[in-house]
């Protein structure tokens, strides 16, 4: 694929769709290796209704939701075949470890995540995601998914 992967590409890739697509952009991917993803932030998100009235914050789990999907956008690439069986491969949490929060993400930000693969598979994944706004590190996870 050729990048930046866009909306339409991305869509192609992973199950969600709005509100729960968290994911605008792919601009660096490196095969069974590592992702870079954009998620840009709108004041018009519906989370930012309850939070929080008068101060709008992007919530934590959706932040490591966000980073959870540009993951899963590098390991439906670089297995062979997932993108072919979408309903059969699909990709499932196993664990959150590490999670740091560093600064609120608000309105206007735009959040780079940058997730690199420390175990990859057919079946198990574990990757380490860190989280920016401009330079600014706000997030950081380790993410482990299960295929199928």
């Amino acid at each position: 694929m050729k990048l930046p992967l866009l909306y339409e590409d991305i869509i192609n890739i992973l199950p969600h769709r709005y509100p729960f697509l968290f994911v605008d952009r792919i601009i660096e991917l490196e095969k069974g290796k590592r992702v870079v993803g954009i998620k840009n932030v709108s004041c018009n998100e519906p989370f930012f209704q309850g939070h929080f009235p008068g101060r709008p914050i992007m919530p934590g789990v959706l932040i490591v939701e966000a980073m959870a999907q540009v993951g899963g956008i590098l390991a439906r690439l670089s297995v062979p075949g997932m993108l072919e069986d979408r309903e059969k491969d699909r990709i499932y949490f196993m664990s959150i470890d590490k999670v740091k929060f560093r600064r609120p993400v608000v309105p206007g930000d735009q959040i780079r995540f940058e997730l690199e693969a420390l175990r990859t598979g057919t079946r198990v994944w574990k990757m380490k995601g860190m989280a920016y706004v401009e330079d600014q590190l706000v997030a950081e996870a380790e993410l482990v998914a299960t295929i199928g």
